[in-house]
């Protein structure tokens, strides 16, 4: 007998015939005799269209009572799975954020979580019930709910699974696992059947939808077992995969993973913008004055670059959220005196791939393969940044397959 959290996006759900075959999933879980939590999202559109009811109310409306509006799709959809339980002859019962208590900061919209509660659950485990959980939520510390942002009940589920201790957390989804690269560009891309969760990390970070970059987080630290599974599998279907593990990828421990592949996946993120600042003065406290203003407007940086001082001045480049584009542009411009540059550039028409894999640590040379075969596509580097298990260059976003699709084969993940 396991400890088991399911995990259930919107899509999975979209229905009253979806959620009824995730209580099978469910049923065929407990019939195994395992102890289960289930962790849902709202309904799909249904988030979209409370946000949208919100906007319409006030255009700058209360944080907490978006909280309050928003949080509402999942509440739906964790009755109805209840029910749908009941229907199938099981116990059940349905429970919000502040009920387990997941609790949270005061940030009202992106609350961060800060305790990982789960005795209430556990205790309804000793009669057989499941636990139909409202992800996405939990309570602040005025006692008010507080949501954890778009894509958030990924890591609940994560948070729920580290405060009842859970042998794995099973995260059901639109995709069977986590592949080497998007297949919609390259279609030989394999699913992988285990992932460390540092690459994980650096993947969901870098492009990659399949898991919200916080729920990688939260399972990194608190060490839970992730898999990545389909929800559109029947749920009389086979359940055991390669290495004797549930179909899917499971995201783990390094240890784990016996055979380490020198590169992992090829990531890629159009969501990125590139600023330049041309003829910056070469002083101390320039870099503050530049990274300062972005850092007061919550504008996240990334890649960054600077030349060697040519006659007391340097260019300095780096990358942000093409979200934030317009707003860093207007701090800089309003900034200019301050920091002191010539001219300032800008660029939306970039994207990012990435080659990431923990097997780089102890290989030469993987980082000169891949700037030898984008130079043979005819394909400019614009910006270069690296880690241990990461290396991530900012291309014309025209040559995005064709980026995507050569790395990939020159690392031999066309492989089976």
């Amino acid at each position: 007998m396991a400890r088991i959290v399911m995990k259930f996006g919107g899509t999975s759900v979209a229905t009253i015939e979806r959620i009824q075959n995730v209580a099978r999933h469910v049923k065929r879980e407990v019939d195994a005799g395992h102890e289960v939590a289930v962790v849902v999202s709202a309904m799909a559109g249904v988030t979209n269209q409370l946000v949208a009811w919100c906007k319409e109310a006030m255009a700058d409306y209360d944080r907490r009572e978006y909280d309050a509006v928003v949080a509402s799709g999942e509440q739906v959809t964790s009755g109805l799975l209840a029910i749908a339980l009941h229907n199938l002859g099981l116990k059940a019962r349905s429970y919000q954020g502040w009920q387990i208590p997941l609790k949270t900061d005061e940030t009202h919209g992106s609350a961060r979580i800060a305790d990982l509660g789960g005795s209430t659950i556990v205790e309804g485990f000793k009669n057989g019930t499941v636990a139909c959980i409202a992800g996405f939520q939990g309570v602040s510390p005025d006692g008010s709910i507080a949501t954890l942002g778009r894509g958030g009940s990924d890591t609940s589920a994560v948070a729920v699974a580290a405060g009842i201790k859970a042998d794995r957390c099973d995260i059901y989804t639109d995709v069977d696992g986590v592949y080497t690269t998007d297949p919609r560009i390259v279609p030989q891309a394999r699913r992988l059947d285990r992932v460390a969760f540092e690459e994980m990390l650096e993947m969901a970070s870098l492009g990659a939808k399949v898991l919200q970059v916080r729920s990688v987080e939260l399972a990194m630290v608190h060490n839970v077992r992730v898999f990545v599974r389909s929800s559109f599998d029947a749920p009389d279907a086979p359940q055991i995969g390669v290495g004797n593990l549930p179909p899917g990828t499971l995201i783990c421990n390094e240890e784990e993973i016996v055979e380490q592949q020198v590169v992992t996946g090829i990531a890629y993120s159009k969501d990125e913008a590139q600023v330049t600042l041309r003829g910056v003065q070469d002083k101390p406290g320039v870099a503050a004055g530049v990274f300062g203003p972005l850092a007061s407007g919550n504008i996240n940086v990334d890649m960054i670059v600077q030349n060697i001082s040519d006659d007391g001045t340097t260019d300095l480049t780096f990358t942000v959220p093409v979200a934030d584009y317009e707003r860093a542009m207007a701090a800089l411009q309003k900034n200019k005196k301050e920091i002191g540059y010539a001219k300032l550039d800008g660029a939306t028409d970039v994207v990012k791939v990435s080659v990431v894999g923990i097997g780089m640590r102890s290989h030469a040379g993987v980082a000169a393969k891949a700037f030898a075969a984008l130079a043979e596509k005819g394909i400019n580097i614009r910006v270069i940044a690296t880690s241990e298990i990461k290396i991530s260059v900012l291309i014309d976003a025209a040559y995005t397959e064709l980026a995507v699709r050569t790395l990939h084969s020159i690392y031999g993940l066309d492989q089976a």
